[in-house]
């Protein structure tokens, strides 16, 4: 049986002779060799392979290099001898991260330490051969600079080192920090003369999970805490009590789309709030209502949070996201007088002072996170979003929206983003504006940032690999001082290079940047390949912010799966085109969300041509997903494909380093490398396959409606050479997504994609190629004669 990889150098070579998409320069290696590489070194994953791995394989992994030496400037913990002293009387979360250092220490860098809890540690200044961790109050004279929680002090001497937290947690994340540095390093050696004292940026820093809806195995808990992270957002588009009362008696379009949501097992909720805690965790979630003004809903607003504090009296907080907490009627408003909007921020921010009366009558440490998502975030929409933050109630934090609506200019066309993307660093206008109002009436403000993957552009992959990129945006949340963060909507948290730099940067004293990327590309990659590596990544880094598409759309989400049509496909599923049952309805948000054309992920996704051929679906979908508006369709269209060309061909010189860099690593980093550079390889694939799809629906309706034969088979043609490109390329795409189980996954659509759907799609692809497109052609010749 041919492999994977032979099939796509065959169809390659049957339209161009080679085997190779550009001339390979010296050192750099061609996506041939590299998928070679792929295939034989990288076992086979079937889909959630990665869940599995990632909920049952151990935190902490063997990372010790045996040829690294410590220079003249590091201490270098011995092998046996050292202890890990602490303080037996402290709190648990204490005790067990001391316990999690020492497996690491063991596991990770083969050093063993003997533990040795102490009543006190009032001499720790005279203690030697030992790692002392405590907080400021049990560590006499240490931790003077420290100014609240998590933040910590490290301090090394000749024979000691010191981790003094804040609080608790500020241990934790020190003793974090000190495996941080060692993994970089691959090997326990830290610099002789480190003295940091680190102050946390950030009061919270929320994610959801990438693994799914409430899934929060303990070995995910830990990561994220070894990530810097301290609270998870959990039970999204539900209350946590399990009450569905808006949900089962509105007939609102919201409150329709909320009954279709999962229904929580309060016990479910209790036993993840005392797990997260036990790793430091605070736990935020949603209260889902709809307030009709009345005192009969007030009065109903009032029990829902009274029964769930009785419940949970230790959730952190309540984010009340306008999808799921609204008044009357659900929307954003667009279009409507400035009258009603105006009475609806002042009523929905009465029910947000229900509910926040409610908690701080129980614990007035519980944060009430008001967030008006869903409200006009265009730049010219200021004003309104100001009045927002101007009704809120006192006590109150808002959480914002951070780059949604940012404007651009590309080509002379001004746009917006129309969701979340990192094309832009942000904050968008309105955004900005917001703060400074919340700055003036002296509230905290809170930001939905992503961070290391967005939750709409590019996200059916693990994580972004833009870092000069996402470090812009991490300087922006601290020039703006954002107190919180959200950091990774509905496509959650999964433990990355990413996430691992984005620690570094929530607390003050991080090291240079290119410093801290070298380490990581010399661990990840080898010494040699350190150089290509940090190119490839300035270049991912350009390319990020060239892509025109800007929504959690098919474009850059789906793009990858979905057929190139020439003509009305055979239905897969259900049809209802003469029934009762109205098959766009079924099709949409309130029906099954399948296209039954192509039902291998939600009808959203999928792009289908209009085969009555009156309406343009490629130009509509450009305009639509690029927010560029005061254009018309036909003027925007070339102007999208440019940026998404100029993207892929940026990615592509990137790639050929990375691939580079990766083929060259030593055997003990191969593994490691090559995963690297699929995952940025796939998101290459997913431009090139949604300019593919979108020239050439293009295409297809100028042939359709062209009279000159000469014309219409040029156009042919060129759609012959689209077709297959797109074959060989999802070939390749194959290929990576039956070596990396997270490729196509997302958690609020599963997988958008997955091996047997690009089987499937290949199989379009082919028919289309030999039966189709000649059948088309011929049709094309005999009504031009």
């Amino acid at each position: 049986m041919l492999s994977i990889l032979t099939l796509a150098t065959i169809v390659l070579f049957l339209f161009t002779g080679a085997v190779s998409w550009a001339e390979p320069v010296q050192g750099e290696a061609t996506t041939e060799e590299f998928a070679r590489e792929v295939e034989r070194t990288l076992p086979p994953e079937e889909p959630y392979a990665y869940h599995k791995r990632l909920s049952e394989s151990p935190v902490h992994a063997p990372r010790r290099n045996p040829d690294a030496k410590p220079s003249a400037n590091e201490l270098a913990l011995p092998d046996k001898g050292w202890k890990l002293i602490w303080n037996r009387k402290s709190a648990a979360l204490l005790q067990d991260t001391v316990k999690d250092f020492q497996d690491y220490l063991i596991t990770s860098m083969n050093v063993q330490a003997e533990l040795e809890g102490r009543d006190s540690l009032a001499d720790w200044q005279s203690l030697s051969q030992c790692i002392v961790a405590g907080t400021r109050d049990q560590l006499p004279g240490c931790g003077a600079g420290l100014k609240g929680p998590k933040d910590y002090e490290i301090i090394a001497a000749p024979n000691r080192l010191t981790v003094c937290g804040y609080d608790d947690r500020g241990v934790m994340y020190g003793l974090y920090n000190l495996e941080a540095r060692m993994n970089l390093r691959e090997a326990p050696f830290l610099p002789k003369d480190l003295k940091t004292t680190r102050h946390s940026l950030h009061d919270s820093r929320m994610v959801m999970s990438w693994m799914g809806w409430m899934e929060f195995p303990d070995q995910v808990l830990s990561h994220l805490a070894h990530d810097g992270f301290d609270a998870i957002f959990a039970c999204a588009s539900a209350n946590p009590n399990g009450d569905r009362t808006t949900a089962e008696s509105s007939t609102d379009f919201y409150a329709r789309l909320l009954y279709r949501m999962r229904r929580p097992d309060p016990a479910q909720m209790r036993d993840l709030i005392n797990r997260a805690a036990r790793y430091g965790i605070k736990v935020y979630t949603q209260i889902i209502y709809q307030y009709q003004g009345t005192p009969e809903s007030e009065a109903g607003l009032r029990k829902l949070v009274r029964d769930i504090l009785k419940e949970f009296p230790d959730i952190q907080g309540y984010v009340l996201l306008t999808e799921g907490f609204w008044y009357k009627a659900w929307g954003g408003g667009h279009g409507a007088s400035e009258e009603y909007i105006k009475d609806w921020a002042r009523n929905w921010s009465h029910a947000v002072a229900v509910v926040a009366e409610e908690c701080h009558r129980v614990n007035p440490a519980i944060e009430i996170l008001p967030w008006e998502y869903n409200i006009d975030f265009r730049p010219q929409n200021v004003a309104t979003k100001e009045y927002f933050i101007q009704q809120l109630p006192d006590g109150t934090i808002p959480l914002l929206t951070w780059e949604n609506g940012k404007s651009f200019e590309i080509d002379g066309l001004k746009g917006h983003l129309i969701d979340y993307a990192i094309s832009q660093v942000g904050p968008a206008e309105v955004t900005q504006a917001q703060i400074e109002v919340a700055r003036q009436r002296g509230m905290k403000v809170y930001s939905n940032a992503d961070t290391f993957l967005c939750g709409a552009q590019l996200q059916s992959v693990p994580y972004h690999p833009f870092p000069y990129q996402w470090r812009a945006r991490y300087a922006a949340l601290e020039k703006f001082g954002v107190n919180g963060t959200m950091e990774s909507w509905t496509s959650g948290y999964s433990p990355s290079f990413m996430t691992e730099l984005r620690a570094w940067y929530c607390w003050s004293e991080a090291p240079p940047l290119d410093e801290l990327l070298g380490a990581v590309a010399a661990r990840n990659f080898g010494s040699e390949g350190k150089e290509m590596v940090l190119k490839a990544w300035d270049l991912f880094s350009q390319a990020a912010r060239l892509v025109p598409d800007t929504g959690p759309t098919m474009g850059t989400t789906a793009a990858i799966g979905n057929p190139l049509f020439l003509e009305e496909p055979h239905a897969r599923t259900a049809t209802f085109k003469h029934s009762w049952t109205d098959q766009a309805a079924w099709m949409g948000y309130l029906g099954a969300e399948l296209n039954p054309y192509w039902p291998f992920t939600v009808s959203r996704l999928v792009f289908y041509p209009d085969f009555t051929n009156h309406t343009n679906k490629a130009q509509q979908y450009a305009r639509g997903v690029s927010g560029i508006e005061n254009a018309k369709d036909d003027q925007v269209f070339p102007v999208f494909l440019k940026y998404l060309r100029l993207a892929a061909d940026k990615m592509e010189e990137g790639l050929k380093l990375y691939r580079a860099a990766a083929l060259h690593s030593p055997a003990s980093k191969r593994v490691t490398a090559l995963r690297e550079v699929v995952v940025a390889e796939q998101i290459q694939r997913m431009l090139l396959s949604n300019h593919a799809i979108l020239e050439f629906e293009d295409l297809r309706l100028q042939a359709a409606g062209e009279k000159d034969s000469a014309k219409a088979g040029a156009m042919l043609d060129r759609m012959e050479v689209i077709l297959r490109e797109e074959l060989a390329r999802t070939q390749l795409s194959l290929l990576a997504a039956t070596r990396d189980s997270r490729l196509g996954f997302q958690f609020e659509c599963d997988y958008v994609y997955t091996p047997y759907s690009l089987q499937q799609k290949i199989g379009s692809l082919r028919e289309t190629l030999d039966t189709l497109l000649p059948q088309y052609r011929k049709k094309t010749q005999t009504a031009s004669k």
